[in-house]
């Protein structure tokens, strides 16, 4: 088999032979802008000394997921596998690593990075110059039978005996990202009133790592009832249906009219993080978590003198070793977030039962390699 180096207008170089000769396995495969397809894709082998290639055993949907087949991430291309989540289990690994073997139970981190670089040595793993959020996204993802992970020994976490794969599967992405780039960029502190706007899956992810911090009051906000009844099981102090109710009103008579102290932006459109600039009070932060596919007013003729921070980011992973600690010791359970299950053949069902979430009830979704 020989490999064809491109690359890609990043600046990062990318394989574009990534299969084994002959072999074949099926995968979820994007086809252009709302267009997907469940398909016979050649197998991936390893290709460099620090890949491993792992047999999915679950994987799931995410948002951005969506945004991508929105079209709203134009750097992926026509025939990439999907997916950046998962948990499986070795099946061959480069001469390179050291840390894992053929028959590892492991988790799959939706950053892959190499440890080595300026980025990595910042901790900032998400900008990678070799790594970064590349799985589903310039090169083939988990959403398959078989992927493979490129600096195994930084990109792939053991799983310990009997942890429970499925609550795992959160680890990959979702909670990481909702308590890097909602919780801990907002500066959660004791006694704080919060503020997330958007209840799916990263707003209630945020919502269930802020209360690491206790504070005082987190008020969520989204359209779908069902997914506010949830939140209030979830630890949630308010909630406010912006589609029956005036959110900033009802905002400022709950804060006094101080507004909060951390606002959440966990949807991705201009309507949301607008939001986030009218509750947001003195001195507070508002921490943006939603992909977005379009332009947002940044409206400084109010905010100019109000001691606002606003902070973005890609979620780097640094704190995955922490909680999977503390969801493999139970004290944390995201295994709640999930309310469908599906064989992985089934994909394509699945992906419809997510995108109908208010109809269906869906938070995530999980996809068993059977």
């Amino acid at each position: 088999m020989s490999n064809t180096i491109i690359v890609h207008e990043s600046g990062k170089l990318m394989i574009s032979n990534e299969v084994e000769t002959g072999k074949q396995m099926n995968a979820l495969v994007y086809k252009g802008p709302g267009k997907k397809a469940w398909e016979k894709k050649p197998k991936p082998s390893v290709l460099e000394p620090t890949d491993a290639l792992v047999k999915i055993s679950k994987t799931t949907i995410c948002g951005t997921d969506l945004h991508i087949l929105k079209g709203d991430v134009p750097e992926v291309t026509d025939g990439r596998i999907l997916g950046h989540e998962g948990v499986g289990i070795i099946e061959e690994v480069g001469t390179a690593v050291t840390e894992f073997r053929k028959g590892d139970h492991v988790l799959i981190s939706c950053i892959s990075n190499c440890g080595k670089c300026a980025s990595c040595k910042k901790g900032m793993y998400s900008h990678c110059e070799k790594g970064g959020w590349i799985l589903g996204h310039l090169i083939d993802g988990t959403q398959a039978e078989y992927v493979r992970i490129p600096f195994a020994d930084n990109s792939l976490y053991h799983i310990p005996e009997n942890a429970d794969e499925e609550a795992l599967v959160m680890l990959s992405d979702i909670l990481p990202t909702a308590f890097e780039c909602g919780v801990i960029n907002g500066q959660v502190k004791p006694g704080d009133t919060v503020a997330i706007i958007g209840a799916g899956p990263i707003g209630l992810a945020a919502l269930i790592t802020a209360q690491f911090y206790t504070p005082a009051e987190i008020i969520m906000i989204d359209i779908d009832d069902n997914r506010l009844e949830v939140a209030l099981k979830f630890g949630a102090t308010q909630t406010i249906n912006s589609n029956n109710e005036n959110a900033v009103e009802k905002i400022m008579t709950l804060t006094e009219k101080k507004g909060v102290d951390t606002a959440i932006e966990a949807v991705g459109i201009p309507a949301t993080f607008e939001l986030c600039e009218l509750i947001i009070g003195a001195g507070g932060h508002i921490a943006n978590v939603g992909v977005h596919g379009k332009s947002v007013s940044l409206h400084l003729e109010t905010l100019w003198a109000k001691n606002i921070t606003i902070t973005t980011r890609l979620v780097d992973t640094v704190t995955t070793p922490m909680l999977l600690k503390t969801v493999v010791s139970k004290k944390l359970d995201p295994a709640k977030l999930i309310t469908h299950r599906f064989a992985l053949k089934e994909i394509v069902k699945a992906y419809d039962v997510f995108q109908n979430a208010a109809k269906e009830k869906t938070l995530k979704v999980i996809l068993t390699n059977e």
